[in-house]
């Protein structure tokens, strides 16, 4: 059984792209059978990481069009953790369209390259051969969002959504990549132990406990321009559903229910200095027996770009088994055990499964 190559084309070269970008060449010499944290597998149904290659790359930012991806993705704003150096790819960033991907809080610090047009996305991933797309772009990018998943659909790829804009979970984006024969895996990756898949696993603790849970926040903060854009509140709209959703369906599934005002997810402010560290403040209200209170606090600091870069590896390998076998539309079980708005949430433990089972159907065989 041979490799083969997974050609990837990267909407938005932020630091979630630097990251992802960066541990395709820090693990591209992992034995088949390695231990790699982040990932199922080294080897995932026939791909190895190394198997990814991006053939194109998608920006606006003047310091990273027209440069090498392996530049760009170090350039200034990005300030996640530089664990390897890429060597130059022969990529060049190429200039998107604008749409609503800058706002007024990020425009300073994203200075658009107006000394070039955008250029023909869809003539542009099919030049490069691009075979699956993801879309890092900001949280809230809706109109871009939607021009990029077109832009998929005309071109031929599968598309691998990172955000918080509904692609996969919208039934009439759905049925457009299932009408063009393509896979679409989404909607808003859940990071490897971040914020959203802890308060899931705690939430899910208490109601094996027999804990009913009576009030809970997840309050975030960060320094990287993910943070930087949700300081316009209007965008946030989508990502709060996103990531209640991701607990609420926990206790709707033990046949439970939590009023809206006894729960708040969501980001709460921006802090420069922390640069791309987020932290999470959570917090659980419940009654032992006899009506007890007792509540629950945690901190978690976590790098936000590493994190969930495995994760996008794992969900472009899936969107590309499904692409060599044929299936169109959502793809379920990837979707539900990486994302934190799937078309259908599934408990971690059963996804997890579940995504083992699709790569025994669906992956190479020896």
């Amino acid at each position: 059984m041979g490799d083969r190559t997974i050609k990837l084309a990267v909407v938005g070269v932020g630091n979630c792209a630097s990251s992802l970008i960066q541990g395709i060449e820090y693990y591209k010499d992992a034995a088949d059978d390695a231990f790699i944290p982040g990932l199922m597998h080294a080897n995932f149904g026939g791909y190895h990481v190394r198997d990814i290659e991006v053939v194109a790359a998608f920006d606006v930012h003047s310091g990273k069009v027209g440069r090498d991806v392996a530049e760009a993705i170090y350039a200034a704003p990005n300030n996640t953790t530089v664990f390897a150096q890429v060597p130059t790819t022969g990529v060049l960033v190429q200039r998107g369209p604008v749409l609503d991907g800058v706002n007024k809080y990020t425009a300073d610090v994203v200075p658009v390259d107006e000394a070039s047009e955008p250029v023909d996305v869809v003539a542009a991933l099919k030049a490069s051969g691009a075979e699956v797309v993801v879309n890092y772009l900001p949280v809230g990018s809706q109109e871009a969002t939607e021009f990029y998943a077109n832009a998929a659909i005309e071109a031929g790829c599968a598309f691998v959504n990172c955000i918080p804009v509904f692609i996969a979970s919208n039934e009439e984006w759905a049925q457009k990549f299932a009408d063009a024969g393509l896979p679409v895996v989404g909607d808003d990756i859940k990071a490897q132990v971040g914020a959203t898949i802890v308060h899931r696993t705690l939430t899910n603790l208490f109601l094996d406990r027999g804990m009913k849970i009576k009030h809970t926040y997840q309050l975030n903060t960060g320094g990287n321009t993910d943070f930087l854009n949700m300081l316009e509140r209007e965008r946030l709209a989508d990502k709060k559903t996103s990531k209640t959703e991701a607990v609420t369906s926990m206790i709707e599934a033990r046949g439970q229910s939590i009023d809206p005002y006894d729960i708040h997810v969501g980001p709460s402010d921006y802090v420069p200095w922390q640069k791309d560290n987020k932290v999470c403040f959570l917090r659980i209200e419940s009654t032992h027996f006899g009506d007890v209170p007792m509540n629950l606090e945690l901190r978690l600091s976590v790098e936000d770009s590493p994190n969930s870069a495995g994760v996008a590896i794992d969900s472009i390998r899936c969107a590309k088994l499904a692409l060599d076998a044929g299936l169109s539309g959502a793809i379920i079980e990837p979707a539900a055990y990486f994302s934190k708005h799937p078309p259908v949430q599934i408990e971690d433990r059963e996804a997890r499964e579940l995504v083992e089972k699709f790569i025994d159907t669906y992956g190479q065989k020896a």
